[in-house]
């Protein structure tokens, strides 16, 4: 069977994961479809530099924020599938990994059900991609043995069960934890994690004006606060924290000891 990337097929889906921003860490493979692509559906946090590196395809953005979607994903998957169906060849640029929280395994459902030919290739993750910048292992053998991945604001945080993900021995990375900080804190806390896990939260990774800073977990919802910090950015909890080449962002013990009490 020829690849998907043969010039010669039309009428396909090739899902790409654009990585956390920098366009130096695209794969190969991903720069190759691009070079090929008719047309470029793109998430909004896509970096621009990454969009120019197909300056001839017909671009359409369906870019997602809190609580307001340019598009639902049924319409995108509509959109995707009935471009395919005129012989174009048809990009999805996600940013990280379309398979992380990209929702690319509904649109490859989307488009199998059509009968089309589609294609995934891997990006660098946002929690990858921004822990590399900061120096901070997911993993150690000193510290973590264990890493999990959840999100700040899907289906809301009531609705899931972190019981165990995080706390001595393992690290949890939150994607999409900015809005939720607060609530997130409470919840660990309330399942038992300590109040002084360190927390780092990673904001705009490999981007112009990133920032990677560190503090408490009872003290992560003040802190995000008093930094104004903003998404896009992850939430790394854990003892791997403490490697990181981080801002200590926790002003004094006493501080901690009052969000605390």
């Amino acid at each position: 069977m020829a690849s998907l990337l043969d010039p010669t097929a039309r009428g396909r889906v090739i899902l790409v994961g654009a990585g956390p921003g920098d366009p130096g860490l695209l794969t190969v493979r991903a720069v190759e479809a691009l070079r090929v692509a008719d047309v470029l559906v793109h998430d909004g946090l896509v970096d621009p530099r990454v969009l120019g590196l197909a300056p001839q395809a017909h671009r359409i953005s369906v870019a997602k924020q809190r609580s307001k979607h340019t598009l639902p994903q049924d319409a995108i998957n509509a959109l995707i599938v009935a471009h395919v169906k005129t012989g174009a060849i048809v990009v999805r640029l996600k940013g990280g990994d379309p398979f992380i929280f990209g929702r690319g395994g509904e649109e490859v459902e989307a488009v199998r059900e059509a009968g089309l030919p589609v294609e995934v290739i891997p990006g660098v993750s946002a929690a990858l991609g921004c822990a590399a910048e900061a120096m901070l292992p997911l993993t150690h053998r000193d510290h973590s043995s264990a890493v999990s991945f959840v999100a700040g604001q899907c289906k809301g945080l009531t609705e899931q069960n972190w019981s165990g993900l995080a706390g001595k021995g393992r690290t949890l990375v939150i994607y999409m934890g900015v809005a939720t900080a607060d609530a997130i804190s409470e919840k660990l806390m309330g399942e038992g994690v300590a109040p002084d896990m360190p927390v780092a939260v990673l904001e705009r990774g490999t981007l112009e004006g990133h920032r990677a800073l560190r503090t408490l977990l009872a003290d992560l919802g003040p802190m995000v606060a008093r930094e104004k910090v903003l998404s896009p950015a992850v939430i790394v909890v854990g003892d791997v924290v403490q490697l990181a080449d981080a801002e200590d962002k926790l002003a004094r013990w006493a501080q901690a000891v009052e969000v605390m009490s």
